[in-house]
């Protein structure tokens, strides 16, 4: 006989409350006990727990659910299933937990849809809101946009209420400097450059259900002031005077597209505020030999008052908030990192005219910096979406149940993972914002950065067509950046077109449309007499349903999974359909022949429905091919085709090789004159002292000439040549061939024609 009473001078701290063991009882045993005002951490494991409230009042918390906890009351909580048990009485919440582990049952919970399911909860998926200085290239459309419409997609077939949502960034500095280059007012680049977005998106089949033009909505910049001064009225943000850069010519204040130089975190170069390659912010004044973009000469120092956020003393709360939604492993290893610093003070306004300024008049002349403002401008874009579906989300109230899901480039996960959950927590103290987090790493293009600036890029326009959208989507998918930098080469995804998505796919449904045509007068036939190899086929669909479904949830999701199991689907039914072939025809055989050619029918109907939230032109094709509604519901088990639909598959085209566009001719290096003077000019020689077959480490050339080099010819081509690449070995021709290649033609012929005269 064990008998155990509670005690609470034997309680200890675990999970952010007070625990003591039970020892004896067979399973893991424990009392545990919630002050008043206080919760446990939100955590999951592979045990079944179960509670039993012994005394008090609270609430537990589950998946953002609220259900009433008192004496008497009994919880039992599945393996993984994510919980909280918070006190909202005025005494001490009592509890007696038991937990044991069940292999078996864990692993049937790993897979259950109906616990990763949200339920009635509102989903708001954003995709990085991309900054209007440019149109889209295939970088950007293969990770936040992509990522966001399939996951919305596939939520929708759950039943799921998903949104995405997302918009343009118009107050970034980077639209002044694209604005400056155009000689033009960066409202009216922003303006041009957002809706070229949204046409390049639509392209892609990618139409957000909100779509927020910051600089043209009449309610954001109040809205913005609003949720500022939240953030102020905590106390935490205060105007503190610190040290900036300074143009030394001009005296403009520097800030990231204006100054460059070494980051002080992984010392690779990178622009003001944050570095592209370790995710860590600077505050500019900390860059490594820093540069101006507006000028040659050595940046000065000097004071300036600025909004201004300890962030450093947010660690435990960020710590918290990661415990509590989908934070994969590289987040939270560059949170750790972020704060082993004894200090992380991030300005949280700029000096500039191009933005929105605080409502506070502590300090003049500056705007709210756009990256904290991007926290508003994601509640702002769950408020304008409710306000056109009836829905009263209000941006000053955000609620518990909301489910957040951001979907951005590695590059970007400072911002959303660790500043803005700081800002949310002084701005709205009571709202746990439960936010999952799908990062992607950089995409490169022939083994480079797609870089708009250096015209190294291939555009969504350009490739983007009814024909291509599917392909595009699917090879993109495939190969998008999860977990590491991956490569797109047009060479590949010609072969994937060509190979994989004409050869193979469209050529099994040609051919099984032929031979249905053939044998059953295109008429689906029904299943006969079942073999082991038709019920051991019908088991594998089963399977590939299982993981294909698992790459697309909320916790798994990874397109590249997703597009794999796909070409699964397919390569599997050609071995199925190749081994069956032999008695196709045979006399005596006709029933067992029946059964696998509507098996091959199932696959084909689970490849349209698995592919809709990745390709959903080619799986309405396909369904509507099969004599089926366009897929609308996500499958639970593989079907069959019923018998008798029509079967309209044998002249089908679902894909189409992509046409030989014409190549681009370059005359040669026009640039050279142009590029030899610019050089003499930066290095102090005269003209006849720079030869084109020299290259600029012969010629002396430093670091810091390089850099103003680089920030000239981006000015004059908008072309960025890397430091590396001007202080390698080749020669002044060969660079000159280099910045022409990725310099728009126009610009060349009026920089040479103006040379001339």
């Amino acid at each position: 006989m064990i008998i155990n009473t509670y005690d609470d001078t034997a309680l200890h701290e675990a999970f952010g409350i007070d625990m003591s063991d039970i020892e004896g009882l067979g399973v893991g045993a424990g009392w545990g006990r919630v002050a008043p005002g206080r919760s446990s951490d939100s955590h999951q494991h592979d045990e079944t727990e179960f509670f039993v409230i012994v005394a008090g009042r609270g609430e537990f918390i589950v998946d953002g659910r609220r259900h009433p906890a008192a004496p008497g009351t009994v919880a039992l909580f599945e393996p993984f299933e994510s919980h909280v048990l918070e006190n909202t009485g005025d005494t001490d919440v009592v509890f007696l937990t038991q937990y044991w582990r069940d292999p078996s049952r864990a692993l049937a919970s790993a897979g259950n849809a109906e616990r990763t399911a949200f339920g009635e909860r509102p989903v708001f998926v954003f995709s990085t809101p991309p900054t209007p200085n440019g149109d889209l290239h295939l970088g950007h459309l293969s990770g936040p946009y992509l990522g966001a419409d399939a996951y919305v997609r596939h939520q929708r077939m759950n039943g799921t209420r998903a949104w995405h949502l997302t918009g343009s960034d118009d107050y970034q500095s980077y639209v002044v400097g694209a604005a400056r280059a155009e000689d033009r007012e960066p409202a009216e680049t922003a303006a041009h450059y957002s809706a070229e977005i949204a046409r390049t998106l639509a392209l892609m089949d990618i139409v957000p259900d909100q779509f927020t033009v910051t600089d043209d909505d009449p309610s954001y910049r109040p809205g913005l002031q609003d949720f500022f001064s939240r953030v102020v009225s905590s106390g935490t943000v205060r105007v503190t005077e610190t040290d900036a850069l300074f143009d030394a010519e001009s005296g403009q204040y520097l800030y990231e597209v204006d100054v460059k130089g070494g980051c002080p975190a992984c010392g690779s170069g990178t622009s003001g505020n944050i570095c592209e390659e370790c995710g860590e912010p600077n505050t500019v004044t900390d860059l490594v030999d820093p540069a101006s973009a507006r000028s040659a000469a050595t940046p000065r120092s000097a004071p300036v008052a600025r909004w201004s956020l300890p962030l450093h003393t947010f660690r435990e709360q960020i710590a918290e908030h990661h415990r509590l939604g989908r934070v994969p492993a590289r987040l939270r290893e560059l949170s750790d990192r972020l704060f082993r610093r004894p200090s992380l003070d991030i300005p949280v306004s700029h000096p500039s005219d191009w933005g929105v300024p605080p409502a506070e008049q502590d300090v003049t002349g500056q705007v709210i910096w756009v990256w904290p403002e991007m926290s508003y401008g994601f509640l702002h874009g769950i408020q304008s979406l409710g306000a056109r579906l009836g829905e009263q989300w209000r941006a000053a109230e955000p609620q518990q149940d909301w489910k957040v899901v951001h979907f951005f480039g590695y590059d970007n996960s400072f911002y959303h993972s660790v500043l803005y959950p700081a800002l949310y927590r002084l701005a709205h103290p009571g709202w746990k914002p439960d936010i999952d987090y799908h990062v992607n790493e950089f995409y490169l293009l022939e083994g480079s950065k797609f870089s708009t600036s250096r015209r190294h890029a291939i555009w969504g326009k350009e490739i983007l067509g009814p024909d291509s959208v599917d392909a595009v989507r699917y090879f993109l998918a495939a190969t998008r950046p999860e977990g590491r930098r991956t490569n797109f080469q047009r060479a590949a995804y010609e072969t994937t077109l060509d190979e994989t998505l004409i050869g193979t796919w469209q050529g099994w449904l040609n051919d099984l449309g032929t031979r249905i045509g053939k044998r059953y007068e295109g008429r689906a036939p029904d299943a006969g007499t079942w073999t082991p190899e038709h019920s051991a086929f019908l088991a594998r669909l089963g399977a590939r349903l299982a993981a294909v479904t698992g790459s697309l949830g909320s916790e798994g999701f990874s397109l590249n999974q997703a597009a794999a199991e796909l070409d699964g689907i397919v390569t599997d039914t050609l071995r199925f359909s190749r081994q069956e072939a032999v008695l196709a025809e045979t006399a005596g055989w006709e029933s067992e022949a029946r059964t696998a050619i509507a098996l091959e029918l199932a696959a084909a109907r689970l490849l349209a429905h698995a592919a809709a939230p990745v390709m959903p032109r080619f799986a309405a094709r396909l369904a509507e091919a099969l004599g089926l509604p366009e897929p609308a519901v996500w499958p639970r088990t593989v079907e069959l085709v019923p018998p008798e639909n029509e079967i309209r598959l044998a002249d089908a085209v679902f894909f189409r090789p992509t046409a030989a566009a014409p190549r681009r001719v370059h005359t040669g290096p026009q640039l050279v004159p142009w590029l030899t003077s610019l050089v003499g000019a930066a290095l102090q020689l005269p003209a006849d002292a720079v030869a084109s077959d020299s290259n600029l480490s012969q010629l002396g050339t430093s670091s810091l000439q390089a850099v103003t080099l680089q920030y000239q010819i981006l000015e004059a081509l908008d072309v960025d040549v890397t430091v590396e690449e001007l202080l390698g070995s080749t020669d002044i021709n060969g660079l000159a061939a280099l910045i022409e290649e990725r310099a728009d033609e126009a610009a060349v012929t009026a920089l040479t024609e103006e040379g001339a005269r």
